[in-house]
């Protein structure tokens, strides 16, 4: 079945534009207009991929992305933001509240579809799965057990530190923050600041050897765990 994807702008001809492009290029392709919209609309039905515009009325691009990435049942729908607005500071914005890619108009449709494409490959897909395990080439890890094997030597890591590798392990390719990182590793127990990722990220690396190299660093963005 094509992939779906939701197209979120307030100006129509970029919609018209849009849907034409990507129905070519094989997509199934729904519009709206507004956040609010948008909103409902994944509430009903879940899309594969979104392209959001930044600046919408009333409930901007940023804060539909924030609300959609805060919920379990749509924080792994991939997001590319679509706006006006490329200054660096957007840019980072964009990334920190969750989008996956992002393009700046005027924007050639090509390009954007080359994107899309890009992260659709990235989005999570069910690992190679051995009893529940999470398997990265010499990389094993264990939610349930809460273990992680290089080889067969079993690899004692802290309660973030496996948390931290779990999380980047089952989505390899993909960019995030240090503070997307804190949000999906932070408990009540214990407590992370965004800078301490840095910490436990250098000890990670250092207590998984060689396989360490796996989780790389994002100049001026954060983390991820090398894509196979």
């Amino acid at each position: 079945m094509a992939e779906h994807v939701l197209v979120v702008d307030d100006e129509v001809d970029i919609l018209e534009l849009l849907r034409y492009n990507l129905t070519k290029d094989g997509f199934r392709v729904s519009t709206v207009t507004t956040g609010e919209q948008a909103l409902n609309f994944v509430e009903k039905i879940r899309p594969d991929l979104i392209v959001l515009d930044l600046m919408l009325p009333k409930v901007d691009g940023l804060s539909v992305c924030r609300r959609l990435k805060s919920v379990e049942t749509t924080r792994d729908i991939p997001i590319v933001m679509l706006t006006a607005r490329g200054e660096e500071a957007d840019v980072v914005q964009g990334l920190e509240a969750g989008a996956d890619d992002y393009v700046a108009k005027p924007f050639s449709p090509r390009v954007l579809l080359a994107r899309m494409r890009a992260v659709l490959r990235r989005a999570p897909k069910h690992a190679a799965l051995a009893n529940g395990a999470i398997v990265r080439g010499r990389l094993t890890i264990h939610p349930g057990r809460h273990e992680v094997m290089v080889d067969d030597a079993l690899v004692e890591l802290t309660y973030t530190e496996f948390e931290i590798l779990a999380f980047l392990a089952a989505r390899p390719g993909w960019v995030f923050t240090r503070l997307q990182i804190l949000d999906a590793v932070r408990g009540d127990n214990y407590a992370v600041t965004d800078r301490s990722v840095d910490v436990h990220i250098v000890s990670l690396r250092r207590k998984l050897g060689d396989v360490g190299t796996c989780v790389e660093t994002v100049r001026g963005i954060g983390y991820r765990f090398k894509e196979d």
